[in-house]
């Protein structure tokens, strides 16, 4: 199954399509996640420093689809387009939209 059984499920009332990848050492990713969350979003994410080596490869891979660098946080919107680090200009336009 590989690293879908560590994505952690942050409910909010506005409903979303919303996958973040993230590390827990990152000041910016917890960044994200707080703001996320005061703008009522609901998101999945999974910090990737957490994950064993098979399945850290696995999540990279699918990052590096959306962020060729793999920098960290990564917000995968809609399986469409990607925010990459703390933008929160566009989190708020993607709150706003949701």
């Amino acid at each position: 199954m590989g690293y879908e059984k560590f994505i952690k499920q942050v409910s909010g009332k506005k409903k979303s399509d919303l996958m973040l990848f993230t590390l827990t050492t990152c000041g910016w990713c917890q960044k994200t996640k707080k703001l996320l969350k005061e703008l009522g979003v609901e998101y999945k994410y999974v910090d990737v420093d957490l994950l064993e080596d098979k399945d850290k490869q696995e999540a990279q891979k699918i990052m590096t689809r959306w962020n060729p660098r793999c920098s960290f946080p990564t917000l995968v919107i809609n399986n469409t387009r990607a925010i990459t680090g703390f933008q929160e200009d566009q989190l708020k336009e993607l709150a706003d939209n949701a």
